[in-house]
């Protein structure tokens, strides 16, 4: 069985791959949506404007999914067949990559049609921030930075922590993650509550958004950009970013599409002003598409990765795991075998002794 699970796991993930490029998320009772709702509840009744609070909210909502993970591995531990079905309804779940790549092609067609309110109403499907009063160069930037990010949020990230974790990580991931979502960003009512789940997710995605950023420079060709110009921007301005990981995504996008990425970005109620990311003109109409293809390029390219981690370094990191457990078993046994025998012996000798000495 420890040959099948992997396999049933890569299965799942590919399943799950395809199902989500040929149908997107589900418009009705998508189990997400259903998710944020339950916790939205959970948030109401769990508010309390401290970390403390914070963290045990984020603990329960981000626990419970991954326990139903971890339940559903054991109970198809002898099941490969069950396992590899459970692990692709779980991937197109968690996967947002055709979703993604839709809203940016439907904002850039309003864009090339010149129907600003038709993309100021599609921009809401991508991101928060307030497009009232953006032009085509602002509404084309802030759809750039949301498909380069969320190339990370919703393909990147799920497909690695599936690849590592198996369900347990697909189901942890997408919770944490749209718990950030809900809670993390900086309001007066979440500025210490959502703390918590911030960092959570910050952790979480430390190693995907490097790897997207990664990716996106070496399928830059795909959309007619520059390589060594998506390395050279990547390089120098990834860490100029407010946020650890968003920095990584939208730098080496930035390069990769040759266009200026950053500057003031206005939400409902407050308003945030980013480094420039890139050289060269603000995004237009034109770029959208180039974006897209480029997400779902490195979309693909992480599923390769996430396929062969678990039938390589994963077997090999799950081989030496078993081979120190049992080290470490054959060890105890040896040191407790050991205390048994001078325990056997000991009354023996000290009986000899005795009648050495004529006692």
């Amino acid at each position: 069985m420890r040959q099948v699970t992997p396999v049933a796991n890569v299965a799942g993930l590919v399943a799950g791959y395809a199902l989500d490029a040929l149908l997107g998320d589900p418009r009705r009772y998508h189990p997400v949506a259903g998710f944020g709702r339950a916790v939205g509840a959970l948030e109401r009744r769990a508010y309390r404007p401290n970390r403390r609070a914070g963290a045990a909210f984020t603990a329960l909502a981000v626990g419970a999914p991954v326990l139903l993970g971890v339940a559903a591995t054991l109970a198809t531990r002898r099941r490969p067949v069950a396992r590899a079905a459970l692990v692709a309804a779980g991937t197109w779940t968690v996967l947002g990559g055709r979703t993604l790549r839709h809203e940016a092609n439907v904002l850039g067609r309003a864009l090339r049609a010149g129907d600003l309110p038709a993309a100021r109403q599609r921009l809401g499907h991508l991101c928060g921030r307030d497009p009232s009063l953006l032009d085509e160069p602002e509404l084309a930037r802030a759809t750039v930075e949301s498909v380069a990010e969320n190339t990370s949020d919703a393909v990147v990230a799920p497909l690695l922590w599936g690849a590592v974790a198996g369900l347990p990580g697909l189901l942890g991931y997408r919770a944490a993650n749209t718990l950030d979502a809900m809670v993390g960003h900086r309001s007066p009512r979440y500025a210490r509550f959502g703390t918590p789940a911030a960092r959570l997710d910050d952790l979480l995605n430390l190693v995907p958004a490097r790897l997207t950023g990664l990716l996106t420079v070496a399928v830059a060709p795909v959309a007619h950009g520059d390589r060594e110009r998506a390395l050279h921007v990547w390089r120098r301005d990834r860490n100029d970013h407010p946020s650890p990981n968003a920095g990584q995504c939208e730098a080496a996008m930035a390069g990769a599409l040759g266009v200026r990425l950053g500057g003031r970005n206005v939400y409902f109620g407050r308003s945030e002003v980013r480094p420039f990311l890139g050289d060269g003109p603000r995004p237009e109409a034109r770029h959208l598409k180039r974006a897209a293809r480029i997400s779902g390029a490195v979309g693909l390219a992480a599923l390769g990765l996430a396929a062969a981690y678990p039938l390589t370094l994963g077997r090999l990191a799950s081989t030496l795991g078993r081979r120190a457990i049992n080290a470490s078993a054959f060890g105890r046994r040896a040191v407790r075998a050991s205390a048994l025998g001078r325990r056997a012996v000991h009354p023996a000798v000290a009986a000899g002794a005795g009648r050495g000495n004529g006692r």
